[in-house]
């Protein structure tokens, strides 16, 4: 068994571990940004189908070199317009919309014919300057806005809770995100998705009802030195 796939069958554990019983489904996203498309063959040959990039010239080799795949990519960066066209044309999911510019760039780059692009809107629930996303109230509105757009399928929502040791507040924030998706679902908007939940904190995010998690290091290790662009 190599390396990766023995960190796999480890988290897989501690996912159902966590999950105490729930029959939830719950998605793994493989982080792979920096990781060389070996180690996503392996993750792959270990079962693993979805793959997460933040970077968008990194990631475009690589979605290249294993398009003989069924691998689904996932884009969990923060965008920019520029890269909207590239994303909208390469990629399955977005998990970082928090604009309604980004979104209406995105929808209008996806290909007329192509599956609609499966997105989240990304909500700051740690109320950090340094991290993405809309404020928690305002996350209806957007998601009205988005909703209604064409090639683009609204699936929830996305948070990243503090870089904090402590489980409560982990759990408080994601529990906010939890709340935002409710508050949403009941305005009449269907929404199946939390992706919450990191190497740091998955358990923590699992426990406020997260049904995507997105885990590198503990899958790939560390981080390969990204070279400079």
């Amino acid at each position: 068994m190599s390396p990766i796939a023995a960190n796999l069958q480890a988290i897989r554990r501690r996912i159902s571990e966590a999950l105490q019983g729930d029959s939830r489904a719950v998605r793994l996203v493989a982080v792979s940004k920096t990781q060389p498309v070996e180690a996503i063959r392996d993750a792959l040959a270990a079962g693993v189908s979805d793959f997460g990039e933040n970077y968008v010239q990194d990631a475009l080799p690589k979605i290249a070199a294993l398009a003989d795949t069924a691998a689904t990519w996932h884009y969990i960066g923060h965008l920019q317009s520029n890269k909207a066209r590239e994303v909208a044309e390469n990629f399955d999911w977005v998990h970082g919309v928090d604009r309604l510019r980004i979104a209406q760039a995105l929808s209008k780059a996806r290909k007329d014919g192509s599956r609609p692009l499966e997105v989240c809107i990304q909500v700051n629930i740690s109320r950090e300057q340094s991290k993405g996303g809309v404020p928690p109230g305002d996350a209806l509105a957007l998601a009205r806005e988005v909703v209604a757009l064409p090639h683009l399928r609204l699936r929830g929502l996305m948070g990243m809770a503090s870089d904090t040791g402590d489980v409560a507040v982990q759990r408080a924030q994601f529990a906010l995100l939890a709340h935002v998706k409710d508050e949403i679902v009941a305005a009449g908007i269907p929404l199946d998705t939390l992706s919450m939940g990191m190497s740091q904190d998955f358990e923590a995010a699992l426990a406020e009802g997260s049904t995507m998690v997105r885990i590198g290091t503990a899958i790939f290790g560390e981080r390969h030195r990204r070279k400079a662009a």
